[in-house]
């Protein structure tokens, strides 16, 4: 009966996943009726405080981009690349690691790839090598921002057991920092140099092809709001505090002799830096509902709100022989962990609702809380298949050809660099985890 029931939870995950948008939180509840209203299972509570939190952090966030604070990051982070171009490769990927560190969502790639595309080929870089770096930076840095719906909805889950958000930022940042920069030195020498690579030197015998790459363009300077600034200080003012709260429990007010929750601290905290952003800086009320940030953050909330709904009422029925088929191999191999973690994200392409699904079952079966912070990295497996957002933008603005999807699907220009980044990653992650926790 479990395996016919998981089989549907699967379905309904892959399902949701080519419907897109909001069609995991939908499909969600499909599989939560069938299993509720044919099967007999008591459905578990959603996972409300996880949903609030990442609720929270989206109206920060969107107020923010609505006062032209991303739009000043993003000058900020052109300005980087123009001015260290031979080291492209590694300067490419500390970028867009940190802005989506700031801003908890890698959306802020998108608008710095034609500049990391157009300057690498300029200096003459192979443009595949820093463009897969900086996509997979952008996707890793999830894990190590404070603000980011996974790193919310993994603090949520672990606090019962005295982990803090500081405990966790002191993992995953060095980890994914040191692993992606191990990544790069690999990278930096795939493939051959742009002016040996066949695939461009065939487009260069198209005179009107060459005529544009030899063409000089004119540095498109873009107009910032002067509250742009602001709302940028006043957005990281908040994350910072966030960090502290986290990871120094006596700054938060005591109820009852203990400390309140991360839960209700960060969404305190982040609703009140959306209200000082919005009565600072006035930003239009209708762009703050109508960015990428705010769309982005709702459907994360909404596939959390089904899919985990769905996964722990699973889970909570059969504990018993989930904790017999994965706590044995687990106790053999801990890593083995990381495996799901990747699996399921490939599936449903949403590091916030592959922690909401699989972290309570990590819990659940006594997976040792440093074997779950240090395999969190994992979570990053959009790249495996080359169907997310920023993979196809990067091989679009690539007019060199260098970027690409190989003849058979998976041999593209991001598998090396994800996987790379994926096994150093988690390697530091387990070193780190064992000198923190």
């Amino acid at each position: 009966m479990f395996l016919l029931q998981f089989l549907i939870v699967l379905g309904c995950i892959l399902i949701g996943a080519r419907i897109g948008g909001i069609g995991l939180g939908v499909m969600g509840g499909v599989g939560l009726a069938i299993l509720s209203f044919v099967f007999g299972l008591q459905p578990t509570s959603p996972p409300i405080d996880v949903m609030l939190m990442i609720m929270a952090v989206v109206a920060a966030a969107a107020s923010m981009q609505a006062a032209g604070g991303l739009d000043y990051m993003i000058k900020i982070a052109s300005s980087i690349l123009r001015k260290n171009p031979k080291h492209i490769t590694f300067i490419a990927p500390l970028v867009t690691y940190f802005f989506t560190m700031v801003a908890g969502t890698g959306h802020v790639a998108y608008s710095v790839l034609p500049v990391i595309a157009e300057v690498s080929r300029r200096s003459g870089v192979r443009p595949e090598r820093p463009l897969g770096m900086a996509v997979i930076a952008s996707q890793f840095a999830i894990v190590a921002s404070p603000i980011a719906a996974a790193v919310v909805a993994l603090v949520g889950f672990l606090e019962p057991r005295g982990i803090t958000l500081g405990d966790v930022l002191m993992v995953t940042i060095p980890a994914t920092f040191l692993g992606l920069m191990a990544a790069c030195v690999v990278v930096n020498k795939l493939g051959k140099e742009l002016k040996d690579d066949p695939e461009y030197q065939r487009r260069m015998q198209d005179p009107a092809f060459r005529a544009e790459m030899e063409q000089e363009e004119a540095v498109k300077e873009v107009d910032i709001s002067p509250t742009a600034k602001t709302s940028v200080m006043l957005f990281i003012l908040g994350a910072v505090a966030v960090v502290f709260m986290g990871a120094f429990p006596s700054l938060r007010p005591a109820f009852d002799g203990k400390a309140m929750g991360m839960a209700h601290t960060i969404e305190i905290v982040m609703l009140s830096v959306a209200a000082l952003i919005i009565l600072i800086c006035k930003p239009d009320g209708y762009k703050i509902t109508q960015g990428s940030v705010f769309h982005a953050g709702m459907r994360a909330i909404v596939a959390i709100f089904g899919i985990a709904w769905l996964g722990d009422t699973l889970t909570a029925a059969h504990i018993t022989e989930v904790k017999a088929a994965v706590s044995s191999i687990v106790e053999v191999a801990p890593w083995a962990f990381a495996f799901a973690l990747f699996a399921l994200s490939v599936m449903v392409n949403s590091q916030g609702a592959t922690t909401a699904v699989l972290i309570p079952l990590g819990i659940a079966i006594g997976l040792p809380t440093h074997v779950i912070i240090a395999t969190f990295v994992a979570v990053n497996g959009y790249f495996f298949i080359p169907n997310y957002g920023p993979i196809i933008a990067s091989i679009d603005f690539d007019r060199t050809g260098t970027t690409r999807i190989g003849k058979y699907i998976f041999n593209h220009s991001f598998m090396i660099p994800g996987l790379l980044s994926m096994i150093f990653s988690i390697g530091f992650g387990f070193i780190f985890a064992g000198i923190t926790l």
